[in-house]
């Protein structure tokens, strides 16, 4: 029972106890005001339990604004966490109708996360996690992939280290591949086939902003090991090795120099050297060098990429893979923040080292992205293969990244 309540129903009891003694014949004006007096001291007791349990009640009210109060600051502070988070990932539908019949397929291609820290304001970790066709596993068609864990450093404002797993600085796409930054569903032929994009290594690199907008990168790091036997010999893709217990019988080497300097135009440059990208089987010397051009001026975009490698081995002669190369050019133009269109054309040739040119591959696609929102999009473009390769169709996508 609370107070209240037995305030309540002490004064009710009192009320019943005075009226009876008034009425009963044998009380006295003595003995009733005596009655009177203690009845007044318990009423004295209860009003002071009454102003008491108001104090609380107060004192409770008081206290619960109080953390209300603390919640609602709390909520509005800015965070100060270190830890970010963040990701990508892309649906497509692809049809596609070549000699061999006609191939329809709808496949989650990426799904990424991104998880970076900062331990000073100088000091920082980053790594990307990527789950590839949506399924992993013995006879499934995905993988798990690390593409990058590294510590970054910087040295001074112009400069900075890296050591780790991260992605080698050659080409247009392989160090920025979000959906919502390229057009086309699929990523182009040729940095897939010939740089090999995506593609990453682990060991240590430099970078430096130098003078009048030019900036150099350059890394020590594992390199290739390509396969020597079979119809995938020599073939520089297959040559990854992710960092998955990789054989570093053979350090490669890579530098780049960029410049930016002109609102809207990048052109970069970069070259690698790897002593052997069979590591100790044939004694194979590579190198790749790539160069490349993205400008952009109000509406209109223009990208253009030129790959090759030269290997030095008698093996990769025979099937002309001693020299693999390939280029694009790709026009745009953005209608506004909603609506950009694009047409690319890709030629490449793993077997460049032939005579014969019949076997180069070319591709060309034209189509449409929509941004909804800057960092989501949806895609369509329409596709024909030619050269060394045939096919015609069309490619459906959607992709975010945050």
């Amino acid at each position: 029972m609370t107070k209240i309540a037995l305030l309540k129903s002490t004064l009710i009891g009192m009320v019943v106890v005075i009226a009876s003694s008034v009425f009963a014949e044998e009380v006295t004006n003595e003995q009733l005001l005596e009655l009177i007096k203690k009845q007044q001291v318990q009423i004295e007791r209860l009003m002071k339990m009454v102003k008491d349990n108001k104090n609380q009640v107060e004192e409770t009210d008081l206290k619960i604004e109080s953390t209300v109060s603390a919640i609602e600051s709390g909520i509005t502070v800015e965070s100060t966490s270190r830890t970010t988070v963040g990701g990508y990932g892309e649906l497509h539908y692809n049809n596609i109708e070549d000699s061999s019949g006609d191939k329809e397929s709808i496949d989650f291609h990426r799904f990424v996360m991104f998880f970076g820290h900062e331990f000073t304001d100088d000091i920082r970790m980053f790594s990307e996690l990527e789950v590839e066709h949506a399924l992993s596993g013995d006879g499934k068609p995905g993988e798990v992939e690390l593409e990058q864990a590294y510590i970054e450093m910087d040295i001074n404002d112009q400069s900075l280290m890296r050591a780790g797993v991260f992605l080698i600085p050659v080409g247009i796409m392989n160090e920025t591949h979000e959906p919502p930054t390229f057009f086309g569903v699929e990523r182009n032929p040729v940095e897939k086939n010939i740089i090999p994009a995506t593609w990453w290594e682990a060991g240590i690199g430099y970078a430096a902003k130098l003078k009048d907008g030019w900036s150099v990168d350059v890394a020590i790091h594992s390199g290739l090991n390509v396969p020597t036997e079979g119809s995938k010999s020599f073939l520089i893709r297959n040559g990854r090795q992710k960092v998955a217990k990789a054989k570093a019988d053979n350090l490669a080497y890579t530098g780049r120099i960029k410049y930016t300097a002109i609102p809207g135009l990048e052109v970069a440059a970069s070259y690698q050297i790897q002593d052997d990208i069979t590591q100790g089987v044939l004694d194979a010397s590579a190198s790749l060098f790539t160069a490349h051009a993205v400008y952009n001026s109000g509406k209109l975009g223009l990208k253009a990429l030129y790959a090759i490698w030269n290997i030095d081995s008698n093996e990769a002669d025979v099937t002309g893979r001693d020299q693999q190369s390939g280029y694009y050019i790709e026009p745009s133009y953005r209608m506004n923040d909603q609506w950009g269109f694009f047409i690319r054309y890709d030629a490449w040739n793993n077997n460049a080292g032939l005579s014969s040119s019949d076997t180069e591959k070319t591709q060309s696609n034209f189509g449409v992205n929509y941004w909804p929102h800057e960092n989501v999009v949806f895609k369509f473009d329409i596709e024909n293969r030619s050269g060394a390769q045939d096919g015609k169709g069309f490619n459906l996508g959607v992709g975010y990244m945050f």
